[in-house]
């Protein structure tokens, strides 16, 4: 996995002082999702899918890190985003089984319908004839 990533080093901003216009620390991890060959078909649509919007024109998935002040360190969670992204992507979420309320639920909203109504009614002006 690691050599189909691509790293590139820019200058980053915040902390750091004098050292953020003098060093490159902001590290830009790609990773190519088409041509990917670990990946298999089936998990490259699931990313393609769930990450479509980390993905550029080009088909790449970009992870930016710049918290750091030491570039080694940057690329190091840019690398630990990038895993964690490709785990959340590929893990398929459990299907949720469809349930009735309950009956005591069902009592409890339908007494507190009757009193907002109830509540409501009150207010209204009444004429007597």
């Amino acid at each position: 996995m690691e050599r189909e990533m691509q790293f590139q080093a820019s200058r980053s901003g915040g902390a750091g002082g004098q050292n953020v216009n003098k060093v490159n620390t902001k590290v830009e991890l790609r990773f190519h999702v088409e041509n990917s060959e670990l990946l298999t078909e089936e998990e490259k649509a699931l990313v393609q899918e769930k990450l479509g919007n980390r993905i550029t024109n080009d088909g790449y998935l970009q992870v930016v890190c710049q918290t750091e002040r030491s570039q080694l360190q940057n690329k190091e969670l840019c690398v630990q985003r990038f895993y964690e992204l490709l785990r959340q992507a590929l893990t398929m979420q459990k299907k949720r089984s469809a349930t009735k309320p309950t009956r005591s639920s069902v009592r409890r909203r339908l007494e507190s319908k009757k009193k907002q109504a109830e509540k409501k009614a009150s207010r209204g002006f009444r004429k007597d004839y």
